[in-house]
């Protein structure tokens, strides 16, 4: 892993040039072969894990009354936003993720690849253990919204099947993927499969292009403000490299990172 850039050179980078907006979503991360399909047999009680210890419990998903079907950010009112990452890729460099994100007590919200769960299953208990929350990012990581219903409702229900047999609940998120918004159908099929809410997002970090950690923290500074929902991903070295720098100027402007839950919620 290589070591942190300067985090002052960071942000002096960030105050010469702020990114314009940047809305391509994470349409282009790479994926791995296609698994088989979904596991599609009735919810199972929760299991010890690979271990031997007991598995780790996560919150349901709740209605938010108020909040529309599909939510991009919070209120503008508190001084909060959610950093949430899209979970797959080298377990190492998630670790390196959540290991910087405390430090700083920063609780962050994992949306979750269900072939990531499959290679990677204690990393849902590593997750939830450190205080952050954990959702659904489909099980194969395609794109969700080009599916015909019965296909991308197993790629929901899927990787909802595996949270709950890993945590005891389906997680408390539904994120598309491959797509910033979910279409009406996926909201539905994601309404189907336990989820009252879609959750897309308001800043984009555009990490999983590669651009380097001074871009990952323009890009987001430049836009984030209170009540902004923020995409990242797990797999990449220049967001492990740019998280300190991002939450030290978090803080500096007042803002706490915070789960979506808690964003969300009085």
């Amino acid at each position: 892993m290589p070591s942190h850039p300067d985090r002052r050179a960071l942000l002096r980078t960030t105050a010469a040039a702020v990114a314009g907006t940047l809305a391509a979503g994470c349409g282009a991360d790479p994926d791995g072969p296609p698994d088989p399909p979904a596991d599609r047999s009735p919810a199972a009680a929760p299991r010890p894990s690979v271990d031997g210890r007991p598995a780790a419990t996560a919150p349901a998903p709740r209605a938010l009354p108020g909040l529309p079907a599909q939510i991009a950010h919070g209120p503008h009112g508190r001084p909060q936003v959610a950093l949430t990452f899209h979970g797959s890729g080298d377990p190492a460099t998630a670790q390196a993720l959540l290991g910087e994100a405390e430090k700083a007590g920063a609780r962050l919200t994992v949306l979750a690849v269900g072939s990531w769960l499959d290679e990677q299953p204690a990393m849902a208990r590593r997750i939830l253990d450190g205080g952050h929350e954990l959702g659904n990012h489909t099980q194969r990581h395609l794109d969700v919204n080009a599916m015909a219903e019965a296909e991308a409702y197993a790629e929901i229900d899927g990787c909802a099947q595996r949270l709950r047999r890993l945590t005891g609940s389906i997680g408390t998120w539904f994120r598309p993927s491959r797509a910033r918004y979910a279409s009406p159908l996926v909201q539905r099929l994601a309404r189907r499969a336990g989820y009252p809410h879609v959750l897309s997002y308001d800043v984009d970090s555009l990490d999983f292009t590669s651009p380097g950690a001074a871009a990952v923290l323009r890009n987001v500074t430049g836009t984030v403000r209170p009540g902004s929902v923020v995409s990242l991903h797990f797999g990449y070295a220049d967001t492990v490299d740019a998280l300190p720098a991002l939450l030290e100027e978090l803080t500096r402007r007042g803002l706490r990172a915070v789960t979506t839950t808690e964003l969300l919620t009085p």
